[in-house]
């Protein structure tokens, strides 16, 4: 899987099994999931017609499943939570019967481990569990809106057979989104305000829970190592980016366990750690 986005769509690329609950929704092969911001008084006749054209314009093939929002992109929440990856914009100001109201919560649950039908099925049921108990925790007396959208998909031969809220997916599901769903609706409630898109990882060193990664907080970013990363184009912003998705350098115990003992380490020290 990889994924980036603009200012109005997240596109995820891979060779997915997915089921979706949104615009042309089903259980097949898809090569794209997306998600889209549209104008509050959206109101095309054919969505998949618009979701296709959104494809088009990237030279991507219809193979694929799209969600369409209200929420603005740099208000996504993305979280990793070892082989789930959950991306989530929430806006909650339609929990009314009147589907014409803008805003939607989509969730999309990407597992790079394979799974069943049935466990992409049963990651809806997870995922929607999560949300709702999500918007309970903030205050709310809904359990979603009229709009809302689920897209699971996973990569490689079938591992989980079940993702229900006992299973090891479903466990990291339900955290994903759960903590998710209340990041999203906070940023786009401008209680939390940022600038792009939001990364969350889930982590196991020191206190473990939920971490909100900031590249201008981090001193290893951009680290310049071309044998760890590497400059990309930007098409959102015109210029290059550092890309460090390929980098293991951190994943070393050695390493991490050296990070964890020296956090003022300079980058310097941990790449020539032997």
């Amino acid at each position: 899987m990889r994924y980036y986005y603009t200012n109005k769509t997240l596109y995820v690329r891979g060779k997915f099994k997915a089921v979706s609950t949104g615009v042309d929704g089903g259980i097949r092969e898809v090569s794209t999931l997306l998600n889209h911001t549209v104008a509050e008084d959206f109101d095309h006749e054919d969505p998949l017609q618009y979701i296709q054209g959104l494809l088009a314009k990237r030279g991507y093939d219809n193979d694929a499943f799209g969600l369409l929002t209200a929420v603005w992109m740099q208000n996504l929440c993305v979280l990793q939570f070892d082989y789930i990856t959950v991306f989530v914009t929430a806006g909650v100001t339609n929990p009314n019967p009147d589907p014409t109201k803008p805003h939607t919560i989509n969730i999309i649950v990407v597992s790079a481990e394979g799974m069943s039908d049935a466990a992409l099925l049963e990651t809806i049921i997870t995922a929607t569990e999560a949300k709702a108990h999500a918007l309970r925790l903030l205050g709310r007396d809904f359990t979603g809106t009229t709009s809302d959208a689920v897209i699971a998909a996973c990569e490689g031969e079938v591992v989980h057979t079940y993702a229900g809220t006992y299973t090891e997916p479903g466990k990291r599901i339900y955290a994903a989104v759960l903590h998710g769903v209340m990041e999203a609706v906070k940023r786009h409630e401008e209680t939390v305000i940022r600038k792009r898109p939001s990364y969350f990882i889930y982590s196991r060193y020191g206190e473990e829970g939920w971490f909100e990664w900031i590249k201008e907080d981090c001193p290893y970013y951009p680290c310049g190592d071309e044998s760890l990363g590497e400059w990309i184009d930007s098409t959102s912003l015109g210029t290059k980016i550092w890309a460090c998705s390929n980098c293991r350098l951190l994943h070393e115990p050695k390493r991490a366990r050296y990070l964890k003992e020296h956090p003022d380490a300079e980058f310097s020290e941990i790449r020539n750690l032997e």
